[in-house]
């Protein structure tokens, strides 16, 4: 089965690496692109998503935002995802655990990191 993944990252370039990196796994996979929450939320609930790539910087609704609404969404209770960002501080990464994320990256993406993490999600 194809894979649908959401990719949330207000940085194009980001988005690129991201799915450059999720490619070496190579897993049937489609790639949805937004560049904000907002965007995301919309695109979520237009189409059937497999796992979300989340950033946690970004403008108009921010990734831990984005996060919140979805959990609150029943269908999304169990949707994987996962938080790809540079806030490293404890209290950002306990915040994202309390809203319900499955796991969480803190860029520069570590390239081993972040296939064992995806694996663990996906496979």
């Amino acid at each position: 089965m194809v894979k649908n993944i959401l990719i949330v990252d207000d940085s194009r370039i980001m988005r690129n690496i991201v799915k450059n990196i999720f490619l070496q796994l190579k897993i049937p996979c489609e790639f949805v692109e937004a560049a904000d929450g907002q965007e995301a939320l919309q695109k979520l609930l237009a189409g059937e998503i497999h796992m979300v790539l989340l950033d946690w910087n970004m403008p108009k609704l921010l990734g831990i935002d984005f996060l919140k609404k979805v959990r609150n969404i029943e269908r999304f209770k169990e949707l994987p995802i996962i938080m790809i960002t540079s806030e490293s501080a404890k209290y950002n990464v306990i915040d994202a655990i309390d809203a319900g994320v499955t796991d969480y990256i803190v860029k520069p993406i570590d390239e081993k990191l972040f296939l064992q993490k995806i694996s663990q999600v996906v496979i």
